[in-house]
């Protein structure tokens, strides 16, 4: 049985934050919206988790963080996903090239690879951090082992990386194990910094030789010239809150059923079985478009 939430829209799809922790500090991180987790989900309490939501028919699952490479339990959460449910995971890649194959071997589909900018100087500014080779390292690793599409998303910085737009574009293009996504700035500490995609999304438009509309969250694909870019636009934007098929559970424990909102989650610690399923159909009564 799948969950339809009040607005009659499906739940097919659940994000998993596997830890708060992260090796990187990236001026603009939202951490998922957590605020002062407490630990972080076992193990057995994922598995409980991921039983629950494949039983309400919960096909696609994506682990985050954080940084999901920090869980030295990585690999045995990902053996631990239902038969028939897909997995994905987002990662920043600065760990990825030696475990890239492992999760494959476990049944891991594919990976997002948080990547800002290809250029070292801005990278650091981005992330704190000079890690940048080792990114691409874990990029390579994942297209080895075929974790693809390997989707790169950068998230579009004003004044700061939107100037390598084209520079992504020619790094993906003619290869179709990678795909360029462009990301709105979400929650930002300085406001200079959001760039409106609105522009961006129409140079697209016209540059592309075809477009598609995916389901989820009825977001833009662009095919241009051998390279396929998405745009991701949160903001301000009813189509992406009226297709939005996600729900999302904290690294500590909570549903949250709104990518956009801190105040309607339902803790789910230390449930399992019967009561586990309730917290569920209580958190898809709370789902709401944010923009209506």
């Amino acid at each position: 049985m799948r969950l339809k939430d009040p607005y009659d829209r499906p739940v097919s799809n659940l994000r998993i934050s596997l830890t708060p922790a992260c090796n990187l500090h990236c001026i603009y991180c939202h951490a998922e919206g957590e605020k002062d987790p407490e630990a972080p989900l076992s193990l057995e309490e994922i598995t409980e988790i991921m039983r629950v939501a494949a039983k309400f028919d919960i096909r696609s699952i994506k682990f985050t963080g954080g940084e999901p490479c920090l869980r030295e339990d990585l690999v045995d959460i990902v053996k631990a996903v239902p038969y028939g449910v897909e997995c994905s995971m987002t990662t920043n890649g600065t760990l990825l090239a030696d475990i890239a194959q492992d999760l494959a071997d476990a049944g891991l589909s594919r990976v997002n690879v948080s990547l800002d900018s290809l250029d070292r100087e801005t990278y650091k500014k981005i992330t704190g951090s000079d890690c940048l080779d080792e990114v691409m390292a874990g990029i390579e690793a994942a297209v080895d082992a075929h974790l693809t599409p390997v989707k790169l998303n950068m998230v579009m910085l004003k004044g700061i990386n939107d100037h390598e737009i084209d520079d992504f574009i020619r790094f993906v293009r003619g290869n179709r194990d990678l795909i360029l996504q462009l990301i709105e700035l979400m929650e930002f500490r300085d406001c200079t910094s959001h760039s409106d995609l609105g522009d961006l999304e129409a140079w697209l438009a016209s540059s592309s030789q075809e477009m598609l509309t995916r389901r989820m969250h009825h977001r833009k694909k662009y095919c241009i010239d051998g390279a396929e870019v998405e745009v991701v636009r949160p903001l301000h934007n009813t189509e992406f809150c009226a297709f939005c098929n996600r729900l999302r559970v904290t690294s500590d424990g909570k549903l949250k059923p709104c990518l956009l909102r801190t105040d309607n989650h339902v803790d789910i610690r230390g449930a399992s079985g019967e009561r586990l399923e309730e917290l569920f159909k209580e958190a898809v009564r709370r789902r709401a478009p944010f923009f209506r």
